[in-house]
């Protein structure tokens, strides 16, 4: 199947879930963490689907290959914000698990769709 838009992607899919449920989830912040933590984790979480779809809208693979790489290591980041949410109380450990399993779930589907992408770079070079 042709994919012809960034919404196709399934990596962009989860990645645009995973914004969605960290906005909510930020909800649970205090206040002392407006500008810190919450802007970090906003900026990451976004960082994610927006480097997707960048990567998807470059003309050359090795152009595309560093944006998704950039949003690999946005996801981590996000990852390591949302254990450090936990480790202060900030969440419960099953708000916790739920993002972090949906976190790791993106990660899976974005590795998979850089594989897929580095295959066709050398099925047509």
């Amino acid at each position: 199947m042709e994919i012809n838009s960034f919404k196709q992607i399934l990596a962009w899919q989860k990645a645009h879930q995973l914004v969605l449920l960290t906005y909510k989830a930020i909800k649970y912040l205090p206040e002392c963490e407006k500008y810190n933590l919450v802007s970090q984790m906003i900026r990451a979480t976004v960082s994610v689907a927006a480097n997707i779809v960048e990567g998807f809208a470059r003309l050359g693979s090795s152009d595309s290959l560093r944006f998704y790489n950039i949003s690999e290591a946005s996801l981590e980041e996000l990852k390591y914000h949302t254990l450090l949410c936990l480790n202060l109380e900030y969440f419960t450990q099953k708000q916790y698990d739920y993002l972090f399993s949906l976190e790791e779930e993106v990660g899976k589907i974005l590795k998979g769709w850089i594989k897929s992408q580095i295959k066709n770079k050398r099925e047509f070079a």
